[in-house]
């Protein structure tokens, strides 16, 4: 996989089929504004964006909503046009989903976001809700309107869920783990990548490390990300919790190279005795 076009020499990819570019770091909403003043997330946030990311992650649960209004507050002062803005809704039905829409875009100081995805689908009701309690239609409605552009879905439970969802829409954006750890078990990443890559439906990567269970192996994390970027993927969340860790991330990313098949193959053989599926705490066990 090559990369030609960067941003202040962090890789791009095709955001599926929707014509956007964005860097294949991104930076996760969650960790940003987690146990760190509101301060130091808007330094991260505008670090980041700075350094040339341009893809923010957020979600309408995350702490509450402070999340989501410490990047409102990052995005200001002509930030807000530099990126593409994602965040994710927990509406199943329609009075949901708008509610939490317009709590979204007021915290978020915008009028319109970028990539708004249902999120952390996790039984076959929701799937059945998203459609028939009309909050889909609702979305589509509201990207009608100018609110948002993209939709797309999230999960981490069960590769046979997002394969169900992936019945119901032509959705433009796909976010699922994709690991060393997924790879042996019940995996997003052989299961539901390949059904990205063939309907060129943006692939939006999370949880390289494992949920940070990766820890618990031999395995180093740089390693563990580089396995990652070197899947079928458009771009990868990354849980950023400090500038010492961004200026990290930005040097992984910025000297990143396809990881050789060998080389991938080796690390997939050495975590494939303990990817049994303990060790992803997300993923329900039988």
């Amino acid at each position: 996989m090559q990369d030609t076009k960067r941003s202040n020499g962090i890789p791009m990819r095709p955001l599926g089929a929707t014509g956007e570019m964005v860097t294949i770091l991104a930076i996760g909403g969650y960790h940003v504004a987690k146990g760190i003043s509101e301060g130091e997330s808007i330094r991260i946030n505008r670090t980041a964006i700075d350094e040339g990311v341009n893809f923010m992650d957020n979600a309408w649960c995350y702490h509450d909503g402070v999340s989501e209004q410490v990047m409102g507050k990052a995005l200001a002062d002509g930030y807000r046009d530099r990126v593409l803005l994602m965040t994710k809704n927990h509406g199943r039905d329609r009075r949901t989903f708008e509610q939490q829409l317009a709590e979204s875009l007021r915290r978020l100081r915008t009028d319109m976001i970028d990539v708004l995805q249902f999120h952390a689908i996790s039984n076959e009701q929701e799937i059945h809700d998203i459609v028939a309690k009309s909050a889909l239609e609702a979305a589509i409605e509201a990207r009608e309107q100018g609110k948002i552009r993209y939709i797309g879905f999230t999960g981490h439970t069960s590769p046979r869920l997002h394969l169900r969802m992936l019945e119901r829409y032509h959705w433009d954006t796909v976010q699922l783990p994709v690991n060393l750890l997924d790879y042996h078990y019940d995996s997003f990443t052989q299961q539901v990548l390949p059904v990205l890559q063939r309907r060129e439906i943006g692939a939006i990567g999370m949880k390289s490390l494992g949920g940070g269970d990766l820890f618990k192996t031999d395995i180093p994390p740089d390693q563990a990300i580089a396995w990652t970027l070197s899947q079928p993927i458009d771009t990868l969340v990354l849980g950023i919790d400090s500038l010492e860790i961004l200026h990290h991330n930005l040097e992984l990313v910025r000297a990143w190279q396809p990881m050789p098949a060998t080389k991938a193959q080796s690390l997939q053989a050495q975590v494939a005795p303990i990817a049994d599926g303990s060790l992803e705490h997300y993923k329900p066990k039988p």
